[in-house]
């Protein structure tokens, strides 16, 4: 005897070879034995099993399922029952099984109610039903279109309309997701290359940039009619004129001028030393409508060939030191004894003339490691060489000054017409150094006097290695100061606008904008804490994506790199670290040689071959300090 019965949703037939009261012990046409539950067993039969369910299927393709629902009626029904009577006769096993196996294949159709029993579903809710399986046939249909036109590397249009979302926001239960999701699985390809390869990604740069933008700027970088109106271009301070003019050191393409120096001389060869620092919080009100957007933005976002700035050109333009004009200032004046120790320091609000903007390209020539010794015939020559021997001089005081270290190497980028150059230029040139010493000397300078006068302030500490941003004065090991704040880029970061307020409000002796245990202090620390991390990240981001865009304009099949530690390298000549997959174990330092395999731009990879070990002393490696190369970047 045969059985007929139901396991796990699915019809099975077996032999019997034993049988109990509730159970049987059974043997499958494969020979595989096992025990089911008698109330599984739906028919009982003689029939070879070999063939059974096959024909009972073939059978049960023929019934018709809208006619099978017409004929059953409202109730409940057993399936033996309903059998007998849609065949006019008593069925055969093969029929009845038939039966079964329709009404159990159409739950839309007929509602399970127990092992063999259905009750045909209320027509409203059948039609419904069916509607929803012909919306999603449908809907497969045009699926499958769509990942056939995505194979093709051609992109439907619906899909182009949700790139946005594809491409940054992905949503799983999105069509457009499961179809491109369907395509780059059968493709072996990420979800991103496969929109790249389709035309879904046109700039890869853009997309990068957009990725950012639609985190930090999703309102668009423009500033309001009100905020570009807030500061007018001839506004005017009745405020002192300095005794000096005074001149900068930037980029090229700096347009934010923050900082200028000025050199005057004394009686008994005391020369005076003037760091000034533009003075837009002499402008822009708290909390006025200019004031909630650079606390909004905190900070001007670098990238290579674009920036997005803190303040609006309106706003800058009154501010920024830029030659030939006279501007407002926060100076902090040194006198420099002739064995270049500090014997006075003192700070005032007051008017300069900056006499000229000088630029790194155009300067270095004339003012670098050679040309220390004799004049180089530039006009700044020997106040640039005074202020390199006070800048080395305050190194050694903050006991940093280290001759025999190897200089590291900063890196400028310049993008014209999507073509882009490196330059690089060693950190601790007289340039850089003359201009980041005077730098932290008056961020830690202008912090003790706010310290001094119990007034909050915004500070860079470094203790245990950690640097972290508090409101209290704490030392900075890693520059070797007892206090250092940000103080020197009011155009640029909002902390530094922030404290330039306050210590306005103890130069002029005002109360302080910002009280002690103020909120709004502590709320724009946190703020710009985690915002210019984040900015900080793009831009270093966006600065690898110009280095593999080089390695790509160039052609440049073979590199030469540093290895840093295990498999990681640091390539020459450009800001980039890559992994080598395969390099040999290799002493730290030791240069080598690599072959370009792939530059992927858009997944921001670098593959690369060893070659060989460049037959050459190994070189010493390491990490730039955090704040040193932060006082560069900003002056």
């Amino acid at each position: 005897m045969n059985v007929f019965y139901e396991e796990d949703g699915n019809f099975k037939v077996a032999s019997i070879m034993s049988e109990a009261e509730s159970s049987m012990q059974i043997e499958s046409i494969s020979g595989k034995r096992s025990k089911i539950k008698a109330a599984n067993v739906l028919l009982r039969f003689d029939a070879p099993l070999s063939g059974f369910l096959e024909t009972a299927q073939a059978e049960a393709d023929k019934l018709e399922l809208d006619f099978l629902w017409e004929c059953c009626g409202e109730d409940e029904f057993n399936f033996e029952d309903f059998a007998q009577e849609y065949y006019g006769k008593k069925p055969t096993n093969l029929e009845a099984a038939a039966v079964a196996i329709r009404l159990h294949s159409a739950p839309v159709y007929f509602n399970r109610k127990g092992k063999g029993r259905y009750k045909a579903a209320p027509a409203d809710i059948l039609k419904a039903a069916l509607a929803g399986l012909e919306k999603k046939r449908l809907l497969a249909e045009k699926m499958a279109g769509y990942v056939e036109q995505l194979k093709a590397l051609t992109m439907p249009d619906e899909i182009m309309q949700k790139r946005d979302m594809l491409l940054y926001e992905p949503d799983k239960n999105a069509f457009e997701y499961k179809v491109v999701d369907t395509a780059a699985g059968a493709l072996h390809l990420s979800h991103l290359k496969l929109l790249h390869a389709c035309g879904a990604i046109p700039s890869v740069h853009d997309y990068h940039l957009g990725a950012f933008l639609r985190e930090y700027f999703a309102k668009g970088t423009a500033f309001t009619d009100e905020q570009i109106s807030a500061v007018s271009s001839d506004i005017s301070f009745d405020l002192p004129m300095a005794e000096a003019e005074a001149f900068s050191i930037d980029d090229s393409t700096t347009t934010e001028i923050d900082d200028a120096f000025s050199i005057r001389e004394l009686e008994d060869g005391v020369i005076c030393v003037g760091i000034h620092i533009a003075a837009p919080a002499l402008g822009i009100n708290v909390d006025s409508p200019l004031d909630l957007a650079a606390m909004h933005r905190l900070s001007t976002v670098y990238m290579p060939g674009h920036k997005i700035t803190m303040l609006p050109e309106s706003a800058i333009r009154p501010f920024s030191l830029d030659e030939g004009q006279i501007k407002p200032v926060l100076s902090m004046y040194l006198h420099v004894n002739p064995d270049l120790t500090i014997a006075q320091r003192h700070s005032k609000v007051e008017l300069i003339k900056v006499a000229e903007n000088l630029r790194h390209d155009a300067l270095e020539p004339y003012f670098n490691e050679t040309t220390l010794a004799a004049d180089s015939g530039h006009p700044y020559w020997s106040k640039l060489l005074f202020l390199f021997n006070l800048a080395e001089s305050l190194e050694k005081a903050r006991g940093k000054y280290d001759p025999t270290k190897p200089p590291q190497v900063d890196y400028n980028f310049y993008v014209n017409d999507g073509k882009v150059s490196i330059v690089g230029r060693h950190r601790g040139s007289p340039m850089d150094k003359l201009v980041a010493e005077l730098m932290i000397e008056a961020n830690g300078q202008w912090g003790a006097l706010l310290a001094s006068h119990q007034v909050p302030g915004l500070y860079r500490a470094q203790m245990g290695g950690k640097v972290y941003m508090t409101t209290k004065a704490e030392p900075h090991q890693g520059l070797g100061v007892a206090q250092y704040s940000w103080s020197t880029s009011p155009l640029r970061r909002a902390v530094d606008l922030i404290n330039q307020r306050q210590i306005i409000s103890v130069v002029q002796n005002q109360p302080p904008v910002y009280p002690q245990n103020s909120d709004a202090l502590t709320t724009h620390m946190r703020n710009f804490e985690l915002t210019y991390k984040a900015y900080s990240e793009f831009q270093i981001r966006m600065e690898r994506y110009w280095c593999l865009q080089y390695l790509i304009q160039e052609n440049i099949q073979e590199v030469h790199a540093t290895v840093w530690r295990e498999n990681l390298v640091r390539l020459d000549n450009l800001p980039y670290m890559a992994k080598v997959y395969g390099l040999p174990e290799l002493k730290v330092g030791t240069r080598v040689s690599l072959q370009v395999q792939e530059v992927d731009t858009l997944m921001m990879e670098l593959k690369t071959k060893f070659l060989h070990v460049l037959e050459n002393e190994a070189v010493v490696t390491e990490m730039p300090a955090e704040d040193e190369a932060n006082e560069v970047e900003a002056a």
